[in-house]
């Protein structure tokens, strides 16, 4: 799960199947260039955007956009798309969630999502990890979805293929 602010709170969570792990890693880590530690979508240039995507398309990976832009408060927001996160979650039996680590919501994040996954009766069968970037390379693929969600115009028509479902919280 990445996220992007631009222009209120938009989440992306990339959805990649135990079998399809070890691949989608190493297509990942291919796509990183020698010097840097991880992909940073916003921080690419476009034709670098097309690569990662172009790639990125080959997976077996699909994306899912929580949409919380209506939100005002920018905490309340958070917890909508984390809730909703959880809720997708157990609707598709996932076993794990990996989230990039924002020190600044850190604390407040676990506190939810414990609260959540127990709500949703998955103590013990989801579990939930906060990684930096370079820790798990396929955050780079929600980076990658949300940066262009939110571009808008032909940034989202690339990615479009990518998403399975777009839900408003």
């Amino acid at each position: 799960m990445d996220e992007t602010k631009e222009r209120g709170l938009l989440v992306a969570a990339a959805v990649v199947l135990p079998a399809d792990l070890v691949a989608a890693r190493r297509t990942i880590r291919d796509l990183i260039l020698p010097g840097q530690r991880r992909i940073h979508f916003h921080k690419e240039k476009d034709d670098r955007r097309r690569q990662i995507i172009a790639a990125v398309a080959t997976l077996s990976a699909h994306a899912v956009i929580f949409d919380a832009r209506d939100h005002r408060n920018a905490r309340m927001a958070r917890e909508a798309c984390l809730v909703d996160l959880v809720e997708h979650a157990a609707k598709i039996n996932a076993a794990r969630l990996v989230l990039e680590r924002d020190d600044s919501t850190f604390q407040a994040d676990r506190r939810l999502l414990f609260e959540q996954v127990r709500r949703s009766g998955l103590s013990g069968a989801l579990r939930y990890d906060h990684l930096r970037a370079h820790e798990e390379c396929l955050l780079a693929i929600p980076d990658a979805v949300a940066w262009c969600w939110a571009k808008g115009g032909r940034w989202k028509t690339s990615v479009q293929r990518l998403v399975r479902e777009s839900r408003q919280v």
